[in-house]
């Protein structure tokens, strides 16, 4: 019988399942011994021996090859050999670096381990998904994924969007009864399976299967296929190389042409023209680009933001509009009711903060015992019993499960001496209409002695129409317009204090009263009070604020709380000035488009919005150009999210429906973070930046050596071994350590980087053009010298070109940490794994110089001590000359962002 067609009751039975407790831990330990993870099955990866053979699968590096093997079969076995080697080197560190950023996005992918709410040892707990195990019971609610196939037990209008398994896109009402017949998945309505998300009510189910046992699991390998596409700044890159490849191409056929002409050897042309072909690409740039972004995301990770998708790392640097939710992103989401107006006029003060039940009540400034005020027990008592969320103490603390501001009615109950289980047990949970954002409403059903209770929390302005009577401390009575009136204010006063508010109603019935019927449940109530609560401001909210706005970067509030409460907390914290405007969803419903589009500037607060005004939101700012981050925590947040240019996630607010449509999720919710995460996504394009400057610098000083020296009709400067050697191993490290650099100080004053600007723009390349025309003319100059002035013999020059191009190169990597700031203004010391790198490479040329084996195979010869001096002051001038043009040329015409 399969679990569909079972009961409830049988179903339990045959899980061993306690829907009311939850299983032990131990329980749970020994079951995921038996059933192991609730994971699907990594697809299998390649071999790291087929990998390897991929790093010379590159179309130049074949021609490399094949070159090589002409050159040995022209008997020119010792450059051919040589060659080889240095590819095989090549291949080596291009694996390392693929192998380094594969494990820092391994690592990164850990940490996104979805969650789910389970019941354990009696208490609702999350616990990561791949921890559940058959006969766990779940509580689903709006926007979770279900995180195994499970059994309904209970369901309080749960509908569940299930197109991922069955292509079905309406969502599906679920029912706890048995289905006695044979039926598909589709029709399967007692039943929840993995991968598919509850988008209304709530409802508990019974594990029945995890892992491959799944239905989502035995279809696992169609999930397998999926290839990782590149970032579209990889794209680009490519697109730049291809470029490069013709460009370099025709060079190097002119090199060889003079170089014949000159009567040089054809084999040893046909050499150096592909070898300079080689060294005109910067075949380890797609790597070091991806070690770059993978090392980025991971410093993201220690300031709270959990990249999802690279291509959001290359957007975060232009984003000009960060348009955040207010509760748990600006302020703490530590919500404390703090002041409870009653319909006869008093306002009753409440002590303590957070979560700890701990406080004591205040009326006129004298304290009060709640049990002797009816009217202020029965709001408490709405509160308590209108209410899904749970209160844990833990050695840290208290804290709550759900939401946060249901953990606030809760405490609130504790400090007057009510406990919601009691409450609940004492009268008899008998429904629930959820929450829902449209309907800004929640309602809960009991029964008890007879009657029939409905206690009503939600906005003010939706339940007032609701009330047709108001409980005035000692009775009800018909509610009056003045009535309104009253309350209407009092919960305005309480919004200019910054505080949330909420209000609380109930309706008593002799007659049965059901869920079933929204509409005909939520009529006729009895107006109790209006809780204020306080979610203050986080502490780092105004200095983040102050940093975007020296950025460029306009930030906005958007909330479903009062206006009034939204602008007390925008002012504080400075995201709402003089001359801006704050508007309501109802008020930017009855704005004509040219009227939005005019105000949209000075539109600072969106507040009582719904999903959809979020949505209108971002395509007005992206509609005049603007790249706009929005954040979002609701399953309707889901298509604003996926409309804006970042989606950012709450990781822990957040639905598991945002997260998934998201490209960022913050681990700490915090608006301060985002702001973080801009500024490391402008440090890792700049980085990026400074790699490509360096590699391209260096790439375009070794064309003009041979190119220079063709036209002049020198000897050939550079042998092909000696290219290969310059390029291919010695830049790899001064790269990464480019990579490795700290983000620029004064990153967050520049103004966003333009959407459609390039990686190497104009000016960036006049600069790289000048720097290789620098380490070309040093090059040379030592050359010249040895050649023409000191009648050396002509191995003894390209050993001093050799060395002087390397010494050059790795001295001008200091230029590439900042196109405009001097290397001793940052720290000439101060990027370690650069100093390391540098260090390196300097010290395996004399390696290459001085070891007898390696000599005839590089084709180089022992310098002097002279020949040093000659080597070093040469060297050092690209730097010298570099700092000389940053110190005469304005930072105008460099350009304040790096690379302008």
């Amino acid at each position: 019988m399969e679990w569909y067609q079972k009961s409830v009751h049988q179903a339990i039975k045959d899980l061993s399942a306690d829907p009311a407790r939850g299983l032990t831990d131990g329980e749970a330990r020994e079951r995921l011994g038996r059933w192991g993870t609730n994971t699907l099955a990594e697809p299998e990866k390649e071999s790291s021996f087929i990998r390897f053979l991929k790093q010379f699968a590159e179309f130049i590096i074949i021609v490399l090859i094949g070159a090589a093997m002409i050159a040995g079969a022209l008997g020119e076995w010792v450059d051919s050999i040589a060659i080889l080697s240095i590819v095989l080197l090549n291949g080596v560190i291009g694996f390392i670096q693929e192998r380094k950023a594969e494990r820092v996005m391994e690592a990164l992918k850990k940490l996104a381990t979805p969650t789910a709410k389970v019941l354990r040892d009696g208490g609702l707990s999350y616990v990561p998904s791949a921890s559940l195990v058959p006969g766990d019971t779940v509580v689903l609610e709006a926007g979770d994924y279900a995180p195994a196939d499970c059994r309904v037990i209970e369901t309080s209008f749960l509908k569940v969007e299930e197109a991922a398994l069955t292509g079905e896109s309406q969502a599906v009402e679920k029912e706890t009864g048995a289905i006695e017949k044979t039926v598909p998945l589709a029709d399967r309505t007692n039943m929840v399976y993995l991968g598919t998300t509850a988008v209304y009510g709530r409802g508990k189910a019974a594990v029945v299967s995890t892992g491959m046992a799944t239905e989502m699991g035995k279809i696992a390998r169609l999930l397998q296929g999926v290839k990782q596409e590149p970032t579209p700044l990889q794209k680009k890159l490519s697109e730049f190389s291809r470029r490069l490849v013709y460009a370099a191409g025709a060079i190097c056929a002119l090199i060889f042409v003079l170089g014949i002409m000159r009567g040089e050897g054809a084999v040893e042309m046909f050499l150096t023209s592909v070898s300079l072909a080689v060294a005109a690409i910067p075949e380890g740039l797609p790597a070091v680009v991806t070690i770059t972004l993978a090392l980025g995301v991971q410093r993201m990770v220690n300031r709270h933001a959990i990249i999802k998708k690279l291509p959001s790392v290359e957007t975060l640097g232009s984003a000009t509009v960060i348009a955040s939710d207010k509760t748990g992103t600006i302020t703490q989401n530590q919500m404390t009711v703090k002041k409870i107006y009653l319909p006869g006029g008093d306002v009753v003060s409440v002590t303590g903060s957070g979560y700890a039940p701990e406080g004591r009540f205040y009326r006129d400034s004298q304290e009060i015992d709640p049990a002797l005020y009816p009217d202020l027990l029965l709001a408490i008592k709405a509160g308590v019993l209108c209410n899904g969320a749970e209160l844990k103490k833990t050695d840290n603390g208290w804290s709550v499960v759900g939401d946060p501001t249901e953990g606030a009615l809760l405490t609130l109950g504790l400090k007057a001496g009510m406990e919601k289980g009691a409450l609940a047990h004492a009268l008899g949970f008998a429904g629930e209409v959820p929450f829902d954002a449209s309907r800004k409403l929640m309602t809960m059903v009991y029964r008890g002695d007879g009657l029939h209770y409905a206690f009503v929390k939600g906005a003010v302005e939706r339940i007032l129409p609701l009330c047709t009577s108001i409980f005035d401390g000692k009775a009800s009575r018909p509610i009056e317009e003045a009535d309104m009136e009253r309350i209407r204010k009092a919960a305005d006063g309480l919004s200019t204090e910054a505080l949330r508010v909420l209000a609380l109603a109930f309706r008593e019935s002799s007659e049965e009263l059901t869920v079933e019927d929204p509409a005909g449940l939520e009529k006729d109530l009895t107006f109790i009070a209006v809780a204020g609560m306080l979610d203050p401001p986080r502490e780092e909210i105004s200095s983040a604020v102050k940093v975007a706005r020296s950025a460029g970067i306009t930030p906005i509030m958007i909330t479903g709380d009062h206006k009034l409460t939204a602008v007390a907390i925008a002012r504080e914290t400075d995201i709402f000035r003089d001359g801006d405007i704050a508007v309501t969803g109802t008020e930017l419903d009855a704005m004509g488009a040219e009227e939005f589009r005019e105000k949209l500037p000075r539109i600072k607060i969106y507040a009582r919005v719904n999903p959809e005004h979020k949505l209108k939101v971002v395509k007005a700012w992206k509609g005049i150009g603007e790249v706009i981050c929005m954040t979002g925590d609701g399953v309707n947040d889901a298509p604003a999210l996926k409309e804006a240019d970042i989606g950012v996630a709450m990781g822990i607010t957040g639905t598991d429906v945002t997260k998934e449509a998201s490209d960022m999720v913050l681990t700490d919710d915090n608006f301060a973070s985002i702001v973080s995460a801009v500024e490391e996504g402008r440090g890792i394009f700049d980085n990026i930046r400074r790699v490509i400057h360096f590699l391209l610098s260096c790439n375009i000083g070794e064309i003009l050596v041979l190119l220079i020296a063709s036209l002049v009709g020198m000897p050939l400067p550079l042998l092909p071994v000696q290219i290969l050697w310059t390029n291919l191993v010695t830049d790899g490290l001064p790269a990464l350590g480019l990579a490795m650099e700290r983000v620029d100080p004064t990153v967050m004053e520049r103004m966003p980087r333009k959407r459609d600007e390039g990686i190497v723009t104009g000016r960036l390349l006049g600069v790289m053009t000048l720097q290789g025309v620098f380490i070309a003319l040093c090059t040379l100059s030592v050359f010249a010298l040895e050649v023409y002035y000191f009648g050396a013999p002509l191995m003894k020059a390209q050993t001093m070109a050799f060395t002087v191009l390397v010494f050059c190169q790795k001295f001008h990597v200091f230029n590439c940490r900042s196109v405009w700031e001097s290397v001793f203004k940052i720290g000439v010391f101060s990027n370690n794994m650069l100093n390391w790198a540098v260090a390196t490479i300097l010290a395996t040329q004399l390696i290459v110089i001085y070891v007898p084996p390696l000599q005839p195979i590089f084709k180089v010869a022992p310098l002097g001590w002279f020949d040093w001096v000659v080597v070093t002051t040469a060297s050092v001038q690209p730097l010298v000359m570099m700092e000389i043009v940053k110190a005469v040329l304005s930072k105008r015409w460099m350009g304040r962002q790096e690379g302008a």
